[in-house]
C-alpha cells in the first residue's frame, strides 16, 4: 500500500536488523514492552511467529513503514487482533529520527481506511499508555475518538482506548 509519502508494505526476514532497532527504542521499550529481540535471530523468530504469521491467519499484520522517497525504514505499523480486545487493534510505532513529522499519522490513516475498505471491519481501535500523549493524539488526528481506560491482559497498567466506526455507505 502505498501513500503520498509512504511505502506501507509487509515485514520479510530481510527486515530483521531493523527490528532489533526499532524494538530496543527507548520509547518503543517505555510506551510497548520489552519483546526480548536482542539479536538478529530474536528479530527473525519474532516476525516468523509474530507479523508474518498473523498476516497468514487473518490476511494483516503490523508491517514496515518506509520512505518511498529514499527506502528508508522508519517503523511500522497496521491491523492486528490482540488477546483482549474484541475489535481489530491498530498499532504503530517510528524511530525517534522521524518522528514529528506526520509519518505516523500518514500511515495510520492509510491502515484505519484500508480495515474499512478492504477488510470490511466495522469498528477498529487503538491503545495507548496513559503517559503516551503523542500517540493519542496521532489517533485523534487520524478519526479516533478516546472511549475509556482499560486493562489489557498481558499489560501490568491500564490502557486508554481509543475506536472509529466504518463510515456510514451512500446509497
Amino acid at each position: 500500500m502505498n501513500t503520498a509519502r509512504l511505502t506501507l508494505r509487509s515485514f520479510t526476514l530481510d527486515d530483521a536488523a531493523f527490528i532489533v532497532e526499532l524494538l530496543n527504542d527507548a520509547d518503543w521499550l517505555r510506551f510497548i514492552g520489552d519483546r526480548r529481540v536482542r539479536t538478529p535471530d530474536d528479530a527473525r523468530a519474532y516476525l516468523t511467529q509474530g507479523t508474518i504469521a498473523h498476516a497468514s491467519r487473518h490476511g494483516f499484520a503490523l508491517g514496515a513503514v518506509q520512505r518511498s522517497a529514499d527506502g528508508a525504514l522508519m517503523g511500522m505499523c497496521g491491523l492486528i487482533r490482540r488477546e483482549g480486545l474484541d475489535d481489530v487493534d491498530i498499532g504503530y510505532a517510528l524511530l525517534p529520527a522521524y518522528r514529528g513529522q506526520g509519518y505516523a499519522r500518514e500511515a495510520a490513516a492509510a491502515w484505519l481506511a484500508c480495515g474499512f475498505e478492504r477488510y470490511g471491519l466495522q469498528r477498529i481501535v487503538a491503545i495507548t499508555t496513559l503517559d503516551n500523549l503523542a500517540s493519542g493524539r496521532v489517533l485523534e488526528a487520524i478519526g479516533m475518538r478516546f472511549e475509556r481506560r482499560l486493562r489489557v491482559p498481558g499489560h501490568d497498567d491500564d490502557s486508554l482506548l481509543y475506536a472509529a466506526q466504518a463510515p456510514t455507505r451512500r446509497r
